[in-house]
């Protein structure tokens, strides 16, 4: 996602109803972190943003499915509080060659990245096609032109001089637990000899942010993934669910048409 600064929309009267991040993501304008700000948001979003995406609290994002948009993505954001809880400095040792994210060609870090959402019944699976989702959504995150510069504490492991996983962390909008260092992508490439590394990643990724004295260190994993298991054994505690939607176009729905 591609992000643009902070934006309100109002209601008929002026008064500010919902706040947001304003940016692009699956091709659409995105209001990310939307918060309403009053009552009468979704009336406003449904006039205001149509075809946008809408990515904020549970609560907004119901409603406006209850008003005719369409689920995109239902997640759970959780966050450690490296300051409460700092992770173990032996964490940052992985065992395996670990460079800089932007040590490698996107284009190398691809197929493990691309495989990792590959695996049917994968609750982020992409659909969108090879050249899209290099060009439009790993290229950019690892340039820094997503989220802005990717922090050092990510990175991407090595096998046989290729790379089979990563964690990727860069900086949102915010305090902790809702904003702050965050991890943006974690993946690894699913063949059964690389089980586990993303863990070990995200280990590492830990345990260098605690170093470099960040506060906390938040992600967010779609509703159905296993792996919030793995994230809860790691010490990363549930702060917040949130919807994604696509709200309708003007002419797909009576509030939008006026």
């Amino acid at each position: 996602m591609n992000r643009r600064g902070a934006q309100t929309i109002s209601d008929d009267t002026g008064r500010p109803v919902l706040g947001f991040v304003e940016g692009t993501r699956a091709g659409r304008p995105c209001a990310d972190l939307a918060t309403a700000l009053g009552p009468g948001a979704e009336q406003a979003v449904l006039r205001q943003l149509p075809g946008w995406v809408v990515a904020g609290d549970e609560g907004l994002g119901r409603r406006l499915l209850a008003a005719g948009a369409s689920p995109l993505r239902h997640a759970h954001s959780y966050s450690r509080d490296l300051r409460a809880d700092p992770a173990p400095a032996w964490w940052a040792e992985t065992g395996y060659g670990v460079v800089a994210c932007d040590a490698v060609p996107a284009a190398e870090v691809f197929p493990a990245w691309r495989a990792a959402y590959r695996t049917p019944g994968h609750p982020d699976r992409r659909e969108i096609g090879d050249t899209e989702a290099l060009e439009r959504e790993l290229a950019p995150l690892l340039a820094g032109e997503s989220y802005g510069a990717l922090l050092p504490c990510g990175g991407l492991l090595l096998r046989h001089d290729r790379v089979v996983a990563g964690v990727l962390v860069g900086m949102l909008d915010g305090e902790p637990p809702q904003g702050g260092p965050w991890v943006l992508d974690v993946f690894r490439d699913p063949d059964p000899r690389y089980a586990g590394l993303g863990s070990v990643m995200l280990r590492r990724a830990l345990a260098l942010a605690t170093m470099h004295g960040l506060p906390a260190l938040g992600l967010a994993v779609t509703d159905g993934n296993p792996a919030r298991r793995v994230y809860e054994r790691l010490g990363f505690r549930h702060t917040g669910s949130w919807l994604s939607v696509i709200v309708p176009e003007r002419d797909q729905a009576g509030s939008s048409q006026t």
